[in-house]
């Protein structure tokens, strides 16, 4: 009990006495009724921590004062997540903004360019920058993980049959007969 009134050393000058009483009558339980484990150093907790004390009037007679002593914490490891979490979603969210416009992009030309009825073959050589573009753009997006391969595997192979698509459509391409082996 001497140790913990030498730790608060902020009491008010007018108060001689200090009464820490718990619910119970009990003078063993007294330091259960601070709000802090008994199994931490008084040291410790207001070392490194807040104390702040305030008074309280009860219905009987005594006068109490209660210390809380808060120790600084650290960060909570929970909020840490959820920030890094936020920003990884914000990065995500643009990275893969910029794969649907490209990807929009190819899919609007090649429609442009099958509904032209005299296309020539050269045309098609701008589509396949755009291509090329959106190709560099998904596997940047994999490599990073903000897509599974497997999803940026399936949008190239939906550009890639949307392009030979036009390219049968004009004739610029001819599938190979398929031989069916035995």
């Amino acid at each position: 009990m001497a140790t913990l009134s030498l730790s608060c050393l902020a009491l008010p000058s007018k108060l001689r006495n200090l009464s820490l009483t718990g619910p119970s009558s009990n003078q063993s339980s007294t330091f259960k009724s601070l709000g802090f484990s008994t199994n931490l150093s008084h040291n410790y907790l207001f070392s490194n921590g807040n104390l702040s004390m305030r008074t309280t009037e009860r219905p009987s007679r005594h006068l109490s004062v209660v210390c809380e002593a808060a120790p600084t914490k650290k960060a909570d490891s929970a909020a840490k997540r959820a920030r890094q979490a936020e920003k990884r979603r914000v990065y995500n969210k643009s990275r893969k903004s910029e794969i649907k416009t490209r990807m929009k992009k190819v899919l609007e030309a090649l429609d442009v360019l099958k509904k032209k009825t005299d296309a020539a073959s050269e045309e098609i050589v701008p589509v396949e920058k755009l291509i090329a573009e959106a190709y560099s753009v998904i596997d940047k997006a994999v490599r990073v993980g903000t897509l599974h391969r497997n999803t940026g595997a399936r949008r190239k192979s939906r550009l890639a049959r949307r392009k030979k698509a036009v390219e049968i459509h004009h004739g610029w391409y001819t599938p190979a007969a398929t031989v069916n082996a035995v």
